[in-house]
């Protein structure tokens, strides 16, 4: 029979920086194999195909190690989650591919705000006017980088925006399931539901990987699975508000890998929006950690 996990918020902080650096590190490879760093481009389609088949074999052995039975499943929850989180995952995907990962990081990443405005409608939690104040404040630096005026406006950035509205709507249905259902049986659905989803789309543009490419895909679905693991069991153990702005932690993973890797330093805008939606992130967090105290 499931237990509920006690809530514990500095483990739940310390599991969402973890999947912070994991999820950073999916869009880093995404990039990768999108831009022909490691061979033909491949489709976002077929690179969150690969996320979604590696992530699965990888839960499917911790299932079977661990003998882990199904109990009770509220499948619709579970295809609405799923259905919403390879949306995002691929529209984030395809984001990288375009525009500097910082910037698309930074956007898409503020599903915690979407998230929160979810929260509201459909889980009933209650947010103040410092909690609005801090959703103000990232959506501001969320116009900054969009960059709207009309010689530097990238319609790429769009695809981010995108990703954040369904990775925030996700985390509703990540809460209904986390204090009702096993961590990894929800990791494990998830990604039985995802790959599915994936594989009909893949029909439409399959292409033969390259060798690197494999690897890089693998890598992707293995850091991926991590970072569920992390971010579900973080989520069981404090609010749906309190965990998601850690989540930021990603931009900072995000704008070291590509400088790292592809020497892409961040202009004056991308500085600037960043540090304004960060601003807004921690201002959410410092009003939840008074909260509590």
């Amino acid at each position: 029979m499931f237990t509920p996990t006690a809530a514990n918020p500095p483990i739940a902080v310390l599991l969402t920086l973890c999947a912070s650096g994991f999820v950073a590190g999916t869009t880093l490879l995404a990039k990768a194999i999108g831009t022909g760093a490691l061979g033909e481009p491949l489709h976002p389609l077929q690179i969150s195909h690969g996320r979604f088949l590696f992530a699965f074999l990888a839960i499917g052995v911790a299932m079977l190690a661990t003998r882990r039975r199904i109990e009770k499943p509220a499948l619709a929850t579970h295809a609405a989650r799923s259905l919403l989180g390879w949306g995002g995952v691929t529209l984030m995907f395809a984001a990288a591919a375009f525009i500097p990962l910082a910037d698309a990081t930074a956007i898409s990443f503020l599903n915690p705000v979407f998230g929160m405005f979810f929260a509201i409608l459909f889980l009933g939690e209650t947010v103040g006017r410092v909690r609005w104040t801090a959703a103000a404040i990232a959506l501001i630096g969320m116009m900054i980088l969009l960059r709207p005026a009309p010689d530097s406006f990238r319609p790429a950035s769009l695809l981010a925006l995108a990703a954040a509205v369904a990775l925030g709507a996700e985390l509703i249905f990540i809460k209904r399931l986390s204090g009702r259902e096993a961590g990894l049986q929800i990791l494990f659905i998830n990604n039985v539901i995802g790959l599915c989803i994936a594989s009909l789309a893949l029909l439409a543009v399959w292409q033969a990987p390259s060798g690197p490419q494999w690897l890089a895909l693998a890598a992707i679905g293995l850091l991926m699975a991590a970072a569920q693991f992390c971010f579900v069991n973080a989520m069981a153990r404090a609010e749906a508000s309190f965990v998601a702005p850690f989540f930021y932690a990603t931009l900072v993973f995000a704008t070291l890998y590509d400088f790292l890797v592809f020497d892409v330093r961040p202009d004056a805008v991308s500085v600037t929006g960043a540090t304004v939606i960060i601003a807004g992130a921690a201002l959410l967090a410092w009003r939840e950690a008074r909260i509590r105290t």
